[in-house]
């Protein structure tokens, strides 16, 4: 479990539970048909530099050494899945969240108005999020809070186990953490950036992250405080959306900040240990700031347990066949 911009874990200090933790509601498998796929964006593979030596690599994080990794065919979303998209899975499935099924979930204090945020116990490492009791997808702030004028936002407040109900029911998967590498570097090797070395190349703002003194003052001049769009500023070379900031995408694999040692040829389609307690996520997102959380780079990297959930993890979906 990370403790910066990423959400606390189940395990860190928290609300006590309104509800207790149920069996999953059964999903309906493949209830979104071919229009799941209208955003794919297939990509054919192929051998890449997977990884960093950044100076600004957090201790710990394991984004090096620089390795080549190979990976086959695949297709993925061009953007994240939107809460449109995801109310469309739970009024097919009735699925109930991990944030529904333990009764709270992680918001950040500063989106709350002050009654909640007084009431709302705070980790003591990362006194910015509030555990939330009523806090789910469809309430991003708890009580009170919808999802008014965000239909085409990133899906929050997801864990690792609900991302996995949705892609069972859409007949997609999650991609692993190398397959999100490659698609998010779009064709360039070595960059910082999806879109190359230079954070706001010409002035222009290509992310959505925290802009002025974190935790207590964001200027916002990307645009937006909380999430955005996920179509909101242009793509990458492969035509991904938002892979830098915005929310932290789940991947497949599980946590390990080992590799492997002495091998000649590149890695092909490396998938992350057997078994953990901690799944990967990346791209960073809307908290991210360089002064403590500078990991909305391309190769960064962090986990979290896999019934975590919070206001700015989300994920998008991959495809193994042709699409």
């Amino acid at each position: 479990m990370a403790s910066h911009c990423c959400s606390p874990g189940r395990s860190s200090s928290g609300p006590a539970p309104v509800l207790a933790p149920l069996a999953p509601a059964p999903e309906t498998g493949g209830g979104a048909g071919a229009g799941a796929r209208a955003h794919a964006v297939r990509l054919p593979g192929g051998t890449f530099r997977m990884g960093s030596e950044d100076p600004d690599v957090n201790p710990g994080d394991g984004e090096g050494p620089v390795r080549e990794v190979a990976v086959d065919p695949f297709a993925i979303d061009a953007h994240c899945v939107t809460n449109e998209r995801f109310a469309a899975f739970v009024d097919a499935t009735g699925h109930r969240t991990d944030a529904e099924r333990f009764g709270w979930s992680y918001v950040f204090a500063k989106f709350l108005p002050s009654a909640l945020r007084r009431v709302s116990p705070r980790p003591d490492t990362t006194p910015w999020w509030c555990g939330v009791n009523g806090a789910y997808w469809a309430a991003p702030e708890g009580p009170g809070s919808d999802l008014s004028g965000r239909g085409d936002h990133p899906v929050v407040h997801v864990s690792w186990a609900d991302a996995q109900a949705f892609c069972a029911w859409e007949g997609s998967r999650l991609p692993t953490e190398a397959e999100w590498e490659y698609a998010a570097r779009g064709g360039l090797e070595r960059k910082r950036y999806p879109w190359g070395d230079e954070l706001t190349p010409g002035g222009d703002h290509r992310c959505n992250i925290w802009q002025g003194r974190f935790p207590t003052r964001n200027t916002a001049e990307d645009g937006y405080e909380g999430t955005a769009p996920v179509t909101a500023y242009p793509p990458n070379g492969f035509g991904l959306y938002n892979v830098a900031g915005n929310v932290w995408e789940w991947c497949a694999d599980w946590w390990s900040t080992a590799r492997p040692t002495g091998a000649a040829a590149p890695c092909a389609n490396p998938g992350g240990p057997r078994d953990g307690t901690a799944r990967v996520m990346r791209g960073g997102s809307y908290l991210c700031h360089d002064s403590y959380c500078n990991r909305y780079r391309v190769a960064a990297r962090t986990s979290n347990s896999p019934d975590s959930s919070g206001g700015n993890t989300g994920f998008r979906v991959a495809w193994s066949e042709p699409v």
